[in-house]
Parts: C-alpha cells; structure tokens; sequence
C-alpha cells in the first residue's frame, strides 16, 4: 500500500544573518524536533500562497517569498512528504508561538544544536556548506 503524499512549503526566513527555525508541537507527527516554519499545502493553493499563509497561522509574521531554493521527496513509514524550501525575507511582525511550541533565530554555526526531521538533512548540509545562503541580504524591513 503507497504512503499517502502530502505536499509541504517551507520557509527559509533570514533576518540579520540569522535564520528562523521552529519547533513542533508535541503532539505532531516528529513531534520536539526543529524545522523551518511552513506547513501542509491545501488543494486551492501554490506552494508560495501556503507559506505566506502558514507563516501568518503559524508565528504572525509577514515575508516576501523570494525563490526555490530546495525541492526533495522523503518517505516516512506513514507518509511521503514533497518539500519545497524557499528563500524568504523578513518584512514585519515579530515572532510568537502562535502554531509551534519555541521559535529561535539561530546562526549558521548553531543549527547541528538542534534536532531536525530526516527529510531536512540534505537542507541542513548546504545550509552548513554555503555560507552565501547566510550572507545574502534577504532582511527587507530596513
């Protein structure tokens, strides 16, 4: 029997070379461990309306989705998740826990302090390898 595919948008949000990172609710599946904030896509929507939209749910905070930076496909046991990771800027709202149970901003050399699902670890090693991703200017407030 095929997993069921659900299709996930993640936003990769920097502000001040720092990248925002959330953490799961208890209760969900890979529940305590980190990620990047985003969530399950509905039918009517683009990948890039989802994350605004999760954004908002999720932290109430406001980006500007900026490009793809990472598209992969996991299978767990129960499901397969498509993940689709973009770049975001910052525009306004400050972070709460609105839909997560912690939010960080965390520093390239901080993100292995922190558990993330399997799918997110091909992520992790670029982020980890290409310091640009860190250095571009993706804060819009200014």
């Amino acid at each position: 029997m095929a997993a069921e595919i659900i299709d996930v948008a993640a936003g990769l949000v920097f502000r001040q070379g720092e990248l925002l990172i959330t953490q799961r609710l208890a209760r969900t599946h890979l529940g305590g461990l980190w990620e990047f904030p985003g969530g399950k896509r509905e039918l009517s929507e683009t990948f890039e309306q989802c994350l605004a939209r999760e954004l908002r749910e999720e932290l109430g905070i406001q980006i500007s989705i900026q490009e793809l930076i990472e598209s992969l496909t996991h299978t767990y046991p129960e499901k397969t998740v498509r993940l689709n990771f973009y770049r975001c800027g910052w525009l306004s709202g400050e972070p709460r826990a609105l839909g997560c149970a912690d939010f960080r901003w965390i520093r390239a050399g901080q993100i292995r302090n922190f558990r993330f699902p399997p799918a997110d670890e091909q992520l992790l090693d670029r982020l980890q390898q290409d310091v640009r991703l860190w250095e571009s200017n993706t804060d819009l407030s200014s």
